[in-house]
């Protein structure tokens, strides 16, 4: 993040593991899925969703904004609620068609949000993160522990 200000990386003072990215991600009750409409603007919704197995799931109605970009253009940004504990993760969604992966998601999801979700209903996707960004914002902490996890190659 060049301008910033951010400790030196190389050092690996004030750097957050992904542990604390992955607690966010888990605990977080809403965020927000940032898509790209077919025309190029942007489209950002809020959703529920669950952390599982290294990738977030969250259901959308298969005709919605969202789905229908997710559609032409798969890469997406998810954000959990709190940005002053910031996690902006960027990844590719997938849909669900697994029914055991499907299965662990919706009991997840129930347990979570006690609402439940039929294999029949609309799509669930899956957003591994590629990039991740994460950072403090309070008490002066940004410079401190503004990181950045690498995935897979851009």
């Amino acid at each position: 993040m060049p301008g910033y200000g951010i400790a030196d990386a190389a050092a690996g003072k004030g750097l957050l593991p992904w542990s604390w990215a992955s607690e966010r991600l888990a605990k977080a009750h809403n965020y927000f899925v940032s898509t790209t409409r077919p025309n190029g603007g942007p489209h950002t919704m809020p959703v529920w969703g669950v952390w599982l197995d290294g990738a977030f799931y969250f259901s959308t109605g298969r005709q919605s904004r969202k789905a229908r970009n997710l559609a032409v253009n798969p890469r997406c940004v998810i954000c959990p609620e709190r940005a002053d504990e910031a996690v902006i993760l960027e990844g590719v969604a997938e849909e669900v068609t697994d029914a055991a992966v499907f299965q662990r998601f919706a009991e997840s999801y129930y347990g979570k949000y006690q609402w439940k979700v039929e294999p029949s209903q609309d799509p669930v996707y899956a957003v591994r993160p590629q990039v991740a960004f994460g950072f403090i914002e309070t008490g002066g902490q940004f410079t401190a522990t503004a990181t950045r996890w690498q995935f897979e190659p851009d």
